[in-house]
C-alpha cells in the first residue's frame, strides 16, 4: 500500500480516537402521590387526590460527554401531575431544560433553570413542598407582592456561572436572565455559601426588572442549616421588596430522626409584611404565621410513606394558604389548614 494512503489512514484513525469520547444518558424521576384536605375559611373544605406533597413528582433525562478535560451536559426536567397524568405549569420542561460545559473553572450554564434566590432557600424540612413547607411565602402566588416578577422560584432565558466543586465546601452561583422585552422576566443575582458535615451556610441576593416605571423586585435571604447526630436545625432569614410593599421572614424548623427509618419534622415561619395601603394584603396588619408537623418512614433508599398536618394563620388582609395559591372565597384574616397522606418512590 503506497505511503500517502498509509499515512490518511492513520491520522483517519487519530482522529476516530480522538473524538470517541465516554458519555452517558440518564432517565429518573419522582413519583408522588396523596390523598388530602384543605380548608381555607371562608372557601370551605375541599378533598382530594395530588401530587408531589413529599418530593415533587418529575421526569427527566440528564447526560454528560467527557471532552478531555471539559465535560457537556445536559438536563432537561419535567414536572408532572401524579393524580391527573398532566405535565405542569404550561410548559413540558417546565423545571430544567439546561446545557452546560464543566471543567476545572466551574460550570456555565444556559437554559430555564432556578435561580440562586430560590436555591438559596429550598433546603427547609418539608423540602419546599406540601401544606408544611415554607414554600408558600417563598414562591407562592403572594411571593413577589403583587409585582409581576416571574423570577421567585424560576428564570426562562439564563446564563449561570457555578464555582468549581473542589473549594473545600466554598460554592456560588451567578445568574442573569434577559427579559427578552417581557416584563417581570429579567433578573440577576447570585449566592455564595459554604457546607460540611456539620453546617450549611449561604446568602443570596437578586432583583427583577418589572417595567420601565415600576421600582424592581427585590429579595435577599440568609439560610444555617445545623446537622447532628440528633438531626438537622432549618433555618431562613428571607426580605422581599417592591416600591414600599416589604416581605420580611423568619423560619425555623427542624428534622429529627426517631427510629433507623422514620423522622419527624416540624416547623414555623412568621411573615411580617409593610408598605402597601390598607385591605391590599401587604399592610403593616397584615401578617401570617405558619407551624407545621410531619412524618415520614422510608420503606427502603427510593421509597417512603408520610404524613402532615399544617396550620397557616392570617391577621388584618393577609389571605396566606397552606396551597400556594389563594382560592376564592377565602377573606382576609382567615386561616388556612391541610392534612395529606402519600407515598413517593424515586427512580
Amino acid at each position: 500500500m503506497k505511503k500517502p494512503v498509509l499515512l490518511a489512514l492513520a491520522c483517519s484513525a487519530m482522529a476516530s480516537s480522538a473524538f470517541a469520547q465516554t458519555s452517558s444518558v440518564t432517565l429518573y424521576g419522582v413519583a408522588d402521590a396523596a390523598v388530602r384536605q384543605v380548608k381555607n375559611g371562608s372557601a370551605g373544605t375541599v378533598k382530594g387526590v395530588t401530587s408531589g406533597a413529599n418530593t415533587t413528582s418529575r421526569l427527566g433525562v440528564r447526560g454528560v460527554e467527557q471532552l478531555g478535560g471539559l465535560s457537556a451536559g445536559f438536563n432537561l426536567e419535567s414536572g408532572v401531575e401524579l393524580d391527573t397524568g398532566t405535565a405542569n405549569a404550561g410548559k413540558f420542561w417546565n423545571r430544567r431544560s439546561t446545557v452546560s460545559l464543566m471543567g476545572d473553572f466551574g460550570e456555565v450554564r444556559l437554559g430555564r433553570d432556578t435561580t440562586p434566590t430560590y436555591n438559596n432557600a429550598v433546603n427547609d424540612e418539608f423540602g419546599i413542598v406540601g401544606v408544611g413547607s415554607r414554600g408558600v411565602f417563598v414562591y407562592g402566588s403572594s411571593a413577589v407582592l403583587g409585582s409581576g416578577a416571574t423570577t421567585a422560584q424560576r428564570t426562562d432565558n439564563g446564563v449561570s456561572y457555578f464555582l468549581p466543586k473542589n473549594l473545600g465546601g466554598w460554592f456560588g452561583q451567578v445568574h442573569v436572565a434577559a427579559g427578552e422585552g417581557v416584563a417581570g422576566n429579567k433578573y440577576t443575582g447570585g449566592r455564595i455559601g459554604f457546607e460540611n458535615s456539620t453546617v450549611l451556610v449561604g446568602g443570596a441576593l437578586g432583583q427583577t426588572d418589572v417595567g420601565s416605571t415600576q421600582p424592581k423586585f427585590k429579595n435577599y435571604n440568609l439560610l444555617f442549616n445545623y446537622k447532628s447526630p440528633w438531626g438537622t436545625l432549618h433555618t431562613l432569614f428571607d426580605v422581599k421588596k417592591w416600591g414600599q410593599r416589604k416581605a420580611q421572614e423568619l423560619s425555623v424548623g427542624a428534622t429529627v430522626p426517631v427510629t433507623q427509618a422514620g423522622s419527624i419534622r416540624v416547623g414555623y415561619t412568621n411573615v411580617n409584611r409593610s408598605g402597601g395601603v390598607a385591605g391590599s394584603g401587604y399592610a403593616d396588619a397584615d401578617d401570617s404565621t405558619r407551624v407545621a408537623l410531619g412524618y415520614v418512614h422510608d420503606l427502603s433508599k427510593r421509597t417512603a410513606l408520610y404524613g402532615t398536618y399544617a396550620n397557616i394563620s392570617n391577621k388584618g388582609a393577609a389571605r396566606s394558604s397552606v396551597l400556594y395559591t389563594t382560592p376564592t372565597g377565602m377573606r382576609g384574616g382567615e386561616s388556612s389548614s391541610g392534612l395529606e397522606v402519600g407515598m413517593r418512590h424515586s427512580f
